[in-house]
């Protein structure tokens, strides 16, 4: 799948009212080691309050578009259309990538043979590193495990992923009616399709982690919502809704250990951590129940 060592790139970048940190990941971009001439950055505004376009005026040299559907799916795949890049590169406006993060990741991808997407490391960080929050802290813990996700679960998080133009035209773009887990639902499109799939550990975008419950309630419900959705389009049946929702009640042992194997953490911290992992179990299985009984998934 080597097409060049120093391919064309296209940085996608959607936005839902989220302009300041959407500053800071463009200034980041700002200053990549990978040749200005080689890449160009595709900012898609998901339908903001905000007027994200006000941002055209510091970065000239990034491509501002709108799509109007709901979802960050549909803003990726306008943002696809419009690319010009052998290579297709993901992140997020809330991520802030490392100065090498397209030469890693582009390097990442012709390593491999066959290569059909990369996942790159997220590194989580908090508002203020002294004293961070309880759920910055279980957010540092528990999210965006992307060496798991492409080991195990055959994906990567859109927040840090490479792949080549050439494999979206061969597997599709991304499911839009998914709210979330439309990144794991393409991941393992492309496996099946016979790809080999990558964990970038050096290609590397910084993360804030959720700060607040009402952030985490909020990821909690789209990504239980994207779940199910990504289930019910595959015929969820009532025993694995059961299977589903009771993981959900009854946390696993390694749900625990990931907490209580933290070495960073004392046990008073670890035993805050455990109980907030119960109440965002208990919240998905709430919800999971809500929709199988006729509710809608939402943005989140």
């Amino acid at each position: 799948m080597n097409m060049s060592a120093s391919p064309f790139v296209s940085v996608i970048i959607p936005v839902f009212n989220d302009s300041a940190r959407l500053f800071q990941c463009l200034k980041a971009l700002e200053n990549q080691t990978y040749s200005q001439e080689l890449h160009e950055i595709i900012v898609v505004d998901n339908g903001s309050d905000e007027d994200i376009k006000e941002l055209s005026k510091v970065f000239s040299h990034v491509t501002f578009t709108d799509e109007a559907r709901t979802g960050s799916y549909a803003a990726r795949n306008r943002g696809i259309s419009l690319a010009k890049g052998d290579v297709i590169a993901f992140t997020d406006a809330d991520c802030i990538p490392d100065s090498s993060w397209i030469e890693k990741g582009v390097q990442a991808l012709n390593h491999a043979s066959n290569c059909g997407m990369v996942a790159g490391k997220i590194n989580l960080f908090f508002k203020n590193p002294d004293h961070p929050t309880l759920v910055e802290m279980y957010d540092s813990v528990m999210a965006f495990h992307q060496k798991k996700f492409i080991s195990k679960l055959r994906y990567g998080a859109t927040a840090n992923v490479f792949t080549f133009k050439s494999v979206i035209q061969e597997v599709g773009t991304f499911n839009e009616a998914l709210k979330s887990n439309g990144d794991r639902e393409w991941g393992q499109r492309v496996y099946r399709a016979g790809y080999e799939q990558v964990y970038g550990e050096d290609a590397c975008v910084a993360h804030p982690a959720r700060r607040t419950f009402s952030e985490l309630y909020k990821r909690t419900i789209r990504i239980t919502g994207g779940h199910y959705d990504y289930k019910k389009r595959r015929g969820y049946s009532w025993k694995e809704f059961i299977r589903d929702w009771a993981m959900d009640v009854f946390p696993s042992w390694q749900e625990y250990q990931r907490i209580w194997a933290h070495s960073a953490l004392d046990w008073f911290q670890r035993f805050q951590l455990t109980l907030v992992m119960i109440v965002v179990k208990h919240l998905s299985a709430r919800e999971r129940l809500r929709l199988q009984f006729g509710g809608t998934s939402t943005r989140g």
